[in-house]
């Protein structure tokens, strides 16, 4: 038997609507630009009236987590899970039963309202088993293209993690998926979901900003992402290659790590390029590298949005994405930014040289692009949309 509901609690006391925010992306002090897309919205949400909780968890097998300070204060949970994708289909009631005793001693002391999960697994499991548990509603985030887990997780396993994905997602209060593009792979599977919303990252104008000038000598082309192939910075190295056999010159800086670090390496030094690889760099260091840069470029053709490219525009620096992927529903091709076929290096060859020669153009397609930031997609808006929904899902 449940005493009264969130909502019940939240009129008797007049106090603030409190959000439990659930996740697996948040900074730590090894990487404190993990989750920032989690993190960095949360000031914003306070200032919105919200009382927001963080839970970040982490499953055993990995190593142990040392909170940033760079973030707001979150309660790290470590829980068992079978390493791999293996056990991602059973790791969100591994996660709940780890993590019930104390999310029921806090919903005792400061009563939840809503919990936000970001991803269907395993926190979007762990959040709809605290609901039958608890009674506490629950939204939850979709990050990326593999909506449903069954891409990185193959076989018997994956057929699970579609199911359990599946579960998450109808008895969700909402839905909330980071571009239309991430809302069509949900609803491709699920074509009769009522419940699904589209909020799209945002950028925070101030630290992301057009202050300095480009740097002075060879252009440079930055890329930011993950070294994964998905992300498509061997095509960029070779689009680079065919632009220095044309006699045009650029400098390029990856920022980033993954497994293809070393391959990418060996590549460019194969190819003699001038590439300088960065490796993970914090907000305010990545910010610099923006302003510093004459444009940026992630061929990446796997995409649901890509904060990335919202960041370039938001430091006024043209961004190069590729069609069919989330970021096609910001930028307008030559309008404020400019979009190529994806896994084509000649397309993104011509989009390059296009822009390092005609200043002009490249200054207005820039301009528009923070414009296009300004007006919409800034921390502050993203806050505000998130707040609409939190209140709506309490009642």
């Amino acid at each position: 038997m449940h005493g009264p509901g969130p909502a019940a609690f939240r009129a008797l006391s007049m106090r603030p609507l409190h959000v439990l925010t659930l996740t697996p992306f948040y900074p730590n002090k090894n990487d404190e630009t993990s989750g920032y897309f989690v993190a960095e919205p949360l000031v914003e949400i306070a200032g919105c009236g919200i009382s927001n909780s963080v839970i970040a968890v982490q499953p055993t097998h990995r190593g142990k987590v040392e909170p940033s300070s760079a973030a707001p204060p979150a309660n790290w949970i470590r829980y068992f899970s079978l390493p791999s994708g293996i056990g991602l289909s059973t790791a969100g009631a591994f996660l709940f039963s780890r993590m019930l005793g104390s999310v029921r001693d806090l919903h005792r002391s400061h009563p939840i309202d809503v919990v936000h999960a970001h991803a269907p697994l395993p926190c979007g499991h762990a959040a709809m088993l605290l609901y039958e548990e608890l009674s506490i509603p629950y939204v939850v985030s979709v990050h990326g293209l593999d909506a449903y887990s069954d891409i990185q997780v193959r076989g018997v396993a994956g057929k699970w993690c579609r199911r359990v994905s599946s579960s998450v997602f109808y008895r969700a209060k909402r839905v909330i998926c980071i571009s239309e593009h991430v809302r069509d792979r949900v609803l491709k599977r699920i074509p009769d979901l009522l419940n699904t919303s589209v909020v799209y990252n945002g950028v925070d104008p101030e630290i992301f900003c057009s202050g300095d000038q480009e740097s002075s000598g060879p252009p440079i082309v930055l890329s930011v992402g993950n070294l994964i192939e998905t992300k498509g910075h061997a095509i960029l190295l070779r689009a680079i290659d065919l632009l220095r056999k044309q006699n045009v010159d650029v400098i390029c800086e990856i920022v980033g790590t993954g497994s293809q670090r070393t391959a990418l390496e060996r590549m460019a030094i194969n190819l003699g390029l001038s590439v300088r690889f960065l490796g993970r760099l914090g907000r305010r260091e990545l910010a610099e590298a923006f302003r510093r840069c004459t444009l940026f470029a992630l061929p990446s053709y796997f995409e649901g949005l890509g904060c990335v490219y919202l960041e370039a525009m938001a430091s006024e620096r043209v961004a190069i994405g590729c069609t069919g992927q989330g970021i096609e529903e910001i930028i307008r091709h030559r309008v404020n930014g400019w979009l190529v076929e994806p896994k084509n290096m000649e397309d993104l060859a011509l989009a390059i040289s296009s822009l390092v020669s005609d200043q002009v153009l490249r200054k207005t397609l820039a301009k528009r692009g923070r414009q296009t930031i300004i007006e919409g997609l800034t921390i502050s808006h993203q806050a505000k949309r998130l707040q609409m929904i939190y209140q709506e899902t309490a009642g």
